[in-house]
């Protein structure tokens, strides 16, 4: 059996091929899965992210409609972190990861990112007396928080 986050992993390389191949500079951040029969996936470019845009996503994404309802959305000010690139532009900000399984007898995780490997990203994270190393392969969701500060 599949399990959902398979089903994501999976349809994050396909939309990230079909999408990032055809509107260039627009990035795939993430495809999450809100139900069995519909994603959201969540793009971002240099010039911002519109209506316009949303719509040209879904446009290109049109073979999915028979089986799923889509959404398409700016990343927000909690964008959602995935590659080790967006780990490593998070270095200083605080995040939330969740993983499919245990890390020292936990699951979800709050702190501050204080290095973006190769193969897994470092948090100061609540309740850990060291900073806690969590592999990218085991991350099932991460995001910023937002802390209300303004740029």
């Amino acid at each position: 059996m599949v399990t959902a986050y398979a089903r994501e992993r999976t349809l994050q390389r396909e939309i990230a091929s079909a999408v990032e191949g055809r509107l260039p500079g627009v990035e795939v951040l993430a495809v999450e899965l809100i139900s069995p029969s519909r994603f959201c996936v969540y793009v971002d470019h240099p010039q911002g992210v519109d209506h316009a845009l949303c719509e040209r996503v879904t446009q290109l994404l049109d073979a999915y409609r028979a089986d799923f309802t889509i959404d398409v959305s700016s990343p927000g000010p909690e964008r959602r972190l995935r590659k080790p690139t967006h780990f490593a532009s998070a270095v200083g900000r605080r995040v939330a990861v969740r993983t499919g399984s245990d890390i020292e007898g936990r699951s979800r995780f709050r702190g501050e990112v204080i290095e973006a490997g190769g193969d897994s990203v470092t948090l100061t994270a609540a309740g850990a007396s060291e900073p806690l190393q969590i592999p990218y392969d085991a991350i099932v969701r991460a995001n910023l928080i937002d802390e209300g500060l303004t740029t």
